[in-house]
Parts: C-alpha cells; structure tokens; sequence
C-alpha cells in the first residue's frame, strides 16, 4: 500500500480550490459584465502598484496592475466590498479614472508580493527612480567624456554582487545623461556583452563586461520597465523615470531576444533635447522667414519628411511650441508619446485599442482643436483624414518617411490621394538630416584638395540664384581636430539640420496634377530659390560648422 503523503495531498487541494476559485471568477464575470483578469500571467506595471500603498490595498483586496495618463486598470475581488469602494474613490478624488477587473485572491497575493520587488526601484511618486540631485550633480561634474564614463562602470564592476545589481542601472543611465548621449545599447556576445552609448546620432563603444553582470543587469532593468522577468523568447517594450531635481527624464526600453541573450536598448527621452526654439534648429534666416509666415496661418497641412532619427519630432515640436497661445487648442495623436508639452493635449496611439493614427485623427476634429500635429501619415485613411482637415481650416503638422521635400507630394499620390487636392492642402513639404556640429574649440581649417574642390564646385553649381553664394570661401574648408576636453574627445558637440523645402505655388500646384516624378517636382521647386540638403549642406562646411564627412555620411550630394 502506498504511503500517504499528507504535505502532497494539502498542495494538491489548494492548487484545486484555487482553480475552482479561478472558475467562480470568471463566471462572475460573465454574468455581471466585469472584466476578468489573471495577474499572474501579465507583467504588472510597478507605475500602477505603487499607486495605492500596500496596507490599503492589502486591506480593500484590490491592486493597480496598468496606467496609461490618468487611465488606471485596477483588479479587486469584490467591487461592492466598502473597502474596495473607499479605495477606487480615492484614486477617483486624485484625478484617476480607474476601469474595475475581477481577480483571484491568489492573483491579488502575487501583485502584493511585488511591492517589496519594487520597493528599492521606486519613489513615492509613480513610475520615479529615485537619484538624488546631489549624486547626479556630482557625478554630471565628474564626467566629461566616454572615458570617464567607462571608467566609473569598471569601478561598479568590482563591486560585491549585491551592491553591484543595484548600482549598475543608475551609472549607466546617470553616465548617458552627463555626455548627453540619446540612448544606451547592452548587446551580449559569445564571450562578452558590449556596451555602447549614442552620442550626436554615433554609436560609440564604452566596454565589455561578463555575462553574470549582464544577467544581474537584464532583471534590474526588466524590474525597473515593468517587463516579464521569466519572458526570454519574445520582445518586450517598457519604461521607467528618473527624477533629477524637478525635472523627470523618461527611459524607453526595449528588449530584444538575441542569439547569446536578450539585446538592450534604453532610450533616454531628456526634456531639455527638444527645449530648442525654432529659430536654432539650424535653418537658413531666408527659409525660417518663410516657414514663421506659413505656420502663423490658420490651416494648412505642413510636411516633415526624413528617416527615423533625422530630428522630426524636435522640428515638429517646435513648430508647435511657436504656434501655441492660451486662445487656441493644440492636439497630438502621437506613437509614442515622447516628450510632454505644457498646454498641448497628447495622445497615444494603442493598436490593442483599435486607435490609430486614422481614428486618432477623426476623434480629435471631433475635439474642436486649431492645430493637430499627427505623429505620422502611414497610410490612406490617415492621409485623407489630414487632407480633409488642412481643408476645413485646421493647422495640421505631420511627417512622412520620404527621401526628400518633393518626395511628400509623391508619397502622397502613391497613397491614393487626388493630387487636384493636394495644391489648396498643403502648405509646404520639408526634409531634413542631422549633422555633427564641429567643435569650436579644436576644429581646424584646411585647404581643400583638387577631388574635393570639384564635389563642393558641382553641387553649387546647381545653386539656382548663385547671388547667394557670392563672397563664399572655396579654397578652405573646415574639418575635426581630432578631439579636445572640451568636446570630450570627440572633435565634434553637438548637432544641426541640413534642410529643404518644397512650398505651394501656382507652379508646384500645376505639376503636382500631372502625377509628376520626385525628379520633375525638384526640377520646378529649384525656381523658389531655397537651398537643397545637399547645398545646405556644403555651404555649411565652407562656414565652419560641420565636416564634408559628415555631411556626407546623412546625404548623396551626388544626387
């Protein structure tokens, strides 16, 4: 006869009443029309927990598992339990709108277990990774370079395992925001796992460290964004915050399954990167004359075309930024929502939830706004959508994934839209890239050898009123000097646009209902007169504010 098991059997009946639990609520459910949810099976957004202090909701049997702006998921076990009813009212009372789901005890048990997990990793405040100002102040003092911030990491590295778990995350991103780098990647290897930080759009490599740091590292990480520790085989997005003084810095994290691991990338959203006024962006006085008067208008559609990274959303977000009064109404369908701006009304897209550009679009008309920026026109409805409402007198901003200026007008026909529309709707189209700016403290001037001479001579050539560029110097030009302290090294700070734009006039309008080439819409803008990219461009580094290297690196100036 077998042995009776007795600590065997008791597992198996809590295992069964847990399910029959499990069953009952979902029946519930069913019957009274309340979502179900199962905590232990989603990633719970520490943002959410630590909105309702553990001892409350320990004893209102509730927890906040997602939070989105003002919009808070919360799981109970009985809505109509006082308790229950006390807590969702003070979340209502803070300006919350909280959407009720039905849950287990044993889920409400695994949310609570995760308080203490995320009791070192945030601050009172929600979604906050608390540094002190003193520590980042010091250590912003401290580090002036990659070097430096390198050699800070290997300091960390050699601390106990413990110490170095909760260190390593905050030196790291601490160390992105001293050199002003835009994102921090972590990609494991066969033998090693690199490390690289990006600065002025450049990669640059800051060390290799082992696989234990780099796991210890993973689920601090995974800890911080609110992702699935034990999820390995599929991708994951989240993100945290760092309070630094008043100000709060957004990391986007991205995680990424890999051969030899999980690949990192965490991306440092800084406020102060997109503080910029539009009149430093790095646009030509003749060109930003031009663009005031056209988003001073009342409606309109204006274009912003590049590739991912060319500084689109700064350029938008300035144009917003001069547009904006207390009498007018500003409204963004955004994906993601990357920078908050005071006084504008920003929304995410969220494909779960069915809203998309195109039904973002059509629900903020309904909202009566003046000026709608749209993250991105990616397909017909969208364009047809910002077309009507450049037409029933809205200002509209957007961006198009186009190679050039004149590529807007085409990339919208391709997009199905009757191109006798596009002359009373669009405004203007423009294009941009970013550039390096030269170090001003250890840049240098060259003579200009005779292959170059002809590359620089050939694209100004092309220059329609050459007036312009009378008294231009084209016998030297400007070129890194290879890095000093106060470049950190680098031999550039910084970064400017090279820009170009296409407006309306009598003449686009007449080509554009033709269905003409990207080639013939160039051709009949050259006559406006303003620089193209790549004269910009060159122009740019017979002034002395960027290499030809660098300006061919973004653009063909062969084209």
């Amino acid at each position: 006869m077998p042995e009776f098991n007795e600590s065997k059997q008791e597992r198996k009946y809590k295992q069964l009443r847990e399910q029959e639990e499990e069953d009952v609520m979902k029946t519930l459910s069913e019957k009274y029309g309340i979502p179900y949810v199962d905590l232990t099976s989603i990633s719970i957004s520490p943002d959410a927990l630590v909105l309702i202090h553990e001892d409350v909701a320990r004893a209102a049997h509730i927890a906040a598992f997602n939070v989105a702006e003002k919009a808070l998921d919360v799981a109970v076990h009985s809505p109509n339990d006082p308790e229950t009813q006390k807590a969702l009212d003070a979340l209502t009372n803070k300006g919350f709108t909280p959407s009720v789901f039905l849950t287990s005890t044993k889920s409400l048990v695994f949310a609570w277990e995760r308080y203490k997990d995320f009791a070192s990793t945030t601050a009172s405040r929600r979604g906050m990774l608390d540094i002190s100002s003193d520590e980042i102040e010091k250590f912003v003092a401290d580090v002036h370079d990659i070097e430096t911030v390198k050699k800070h990491i290997e300091e960390t590295l050699t601390l106990k395992k413990a110490f170095r778990t909760s260190r390593i995350a905050e030196v790291l991103v601490a160390g992105a925001l001293a050199t002003h780098s835009s994102d921090i990647h972590i990609e494991p290897e066969e033998a090693s796992v690199r490390l690289r930080m990006r600065l002025d759009g450049i990669l640059t490599d800051v060390i290799f460290f082992d696989h234990e740091t780099y796991r210890l590292l993973l689920s601090r990480i995974k800890l911080l964004s609110g992702l699935k520790l034990n999820v390995q085989q599929e991708a994951q997005d989240g993100r945290f915050s760092i309070r630094m003084g008043k100000a709060d810095i957004e990391i986007r994290t991205s995680i990424l399954p890999g051969q030899y691991g999980e690949s990192i990338v965490m991306r440092v959203l800084n406020p102060d990167t997109i503080s910029a006024s539009i009149e430093v962006l790095g646009m030509r006085k003749e060109l930003l004359d031009v663009l005031i008067r056209e988003i001073a208008k009342p409606n309109g559609l204006i274009l912003n075309t590049g590739p991912t990274g060319s500084g689109k959303t700064t350029t938008l977000y300035a144009f917003l930024r001069k547009v904006h009064t207390p009498e007018i109404k500003i409204l963004t369908i955004e994906d993601p929502i990357e920078y908050h701006l005071p006084g504008v009304v920003q929304t995410q897209v969220d494909a779960e939830k069915e809203y998309t550009f195109s039904s973002g679009l059509r629900a903020a008309l309904r909202q009566d706004p003046d000026v709608i920026m749209v993250g991105e026109i990616r397909d017909n409805e969208t364009a047809e959508i910002a077309i009507h409402a450049a037409l029933t007198g809205h200002l509209v901003f957007s961006t198009l994934h186009t190679n050039s200026a004149a590529g807007a007008f085409t990339r919208l026909i391709d997009l199905g839209i009757n191109p006798r529309v596009l002359g009373s709707a669009v405004s203007v189209a423009l294009a941009q890239r970013l550039v390096r700016k030269l170090c001003e403290k250890c840049k240098k001037e060259v003579s200009i050898d005779a292959e170059t001479k002809i590359q620089i001579d050939t694209v100004l050539q092309t220059v329609t009123k050459q007036e312009k560029i009378t008294g231009l110097q084209r016998d030297h030009m400007w070129v890194s000097g290879g890095g000093c302290p106060a470049c950190g090294g680098m031999g550039y700070k910084g970064r400017m646009g090279l820009f170009e734009a296409v407006f309306m006039d009598a003449k686009i309008e007449d080509v554009i209902e033709m269905s003409p080439s990207e080639r013939e819409i160039k051709k009949v803008s050259a006559e406006q007169g303003f620089f193209t990219m790549a004269q910009d461009g060159i122009i740019k580094i017979l002034e002395g504010q960027t290499s030809l290297e660098e300006v061919i690196r973004v653009i063909d100036i062969t084209d």
